[in-house]
């Protein structure tokens, strides 16, 4: 079992705090403490933060390094130079990827068994989509981005009963919606996009008058990213507000 694990990623971040045994992680990334961005926050303020930098790393002496596919491959490639394991994570696109993240979690921790447990609390609180009629639902984001079954963001949404309008428009993968086409959807729910603070052109759609006009109309639910962004177990919290919200 590694006994000094170096975390440069958010998401591998809370993959980590979420099945290490205590102590067995002695740094997180300097996102993990970011409220708006990691779900949790509270748990990392009491872990050394680091930068990502493969510098930085090497000084801390870590026997594991979990990094994320995104993160930049010299740092990854610099570090198994030094002879230091790195296990690199793909980000989830679905909700399989969340059971086969934490699984391999477990394994690269040694925490194997508390994996399964955690993997199976998952499934009991995921259950099943609400039965019935399903309402059409439009995530609707910065620059008019819209996201479809072929989606960790996807699988939410029909998870919590929803048919996808972007799917429905031939954008299982995700895509650019028009807003007049968002319009003519008529979605039953809109789920939008978390707005930050500054001023962005890309956020200039979710200011116009006619989406205002629909969302006067129609439930809205915005957007958390610290439980959308990475797949763990926290879209249970998602799931569970988007099904109060289906009319």
């Amino acid at each position: 079992m590694p006994q000094r694990v170096v975390s440069v990623n958010l998401c591998t971040d809370q993959l980590a705090l979420l099945l290490a045994a205590p102590g067995q992680v002695i740094s997180v990334s300097d996102l993990a403490r970011d409220p708006t961005a990691s779900a949790m926050a509270d748990q990392a303020r009491d872990v050394p933060s680091n930068d990502g930098q493969a510098e930085q790393v090497f000084l801390l002496n870590p026997d594991l390094v979990l990094a994320g596919a995104f993160t930049a491959p010299a740092t990854v490639q610099m570090l198994r130079r030094l002879g230091i394991r790195v296990e690199v994570f793909a980000p989830d696109t679905d909700l399989q990827g969340i059971r086969d993240n934490l699984r391999r979690m477990g394994q690269v921790l040694g925490r194997a068994e508390q994996a399964q447990r955690m993997i199976a609390d998952f499934d009991a609180g995921l259950g099943s989509p609400p039965a019935g009629p399903r309402p059409r639902a439009a995530i609707y984001a910065a620059n008019g981005y819209s996201s479809g079954s072929a989606s960790l963001a996807g699988q939410i949404v029909a998870q919590a009963g929803f048919d996808n309008i972007a799917d429905e428009l031939g954008l299982s993968q995700g895509g650019h919606i028009p807003l007049e086409v968002l319009l003519m959807s008529r979605p039953d729910l809109l789920i939008l996009g978390r707005r930050y603070p500054g001023h962005s052109r890309a956020e200039e759609p979710l200011d116009h008058p006619a989406l205002r006009a629909l969302m006067a109309q129609v439930p809205v639910v915005t957007m958390s990213d610290p439980d959308w962004v990475c797949g763990t177990p926290h879209v249970l919290r998602t799931i569970a507000a988007l099904r109060q919200a289906r009319p």
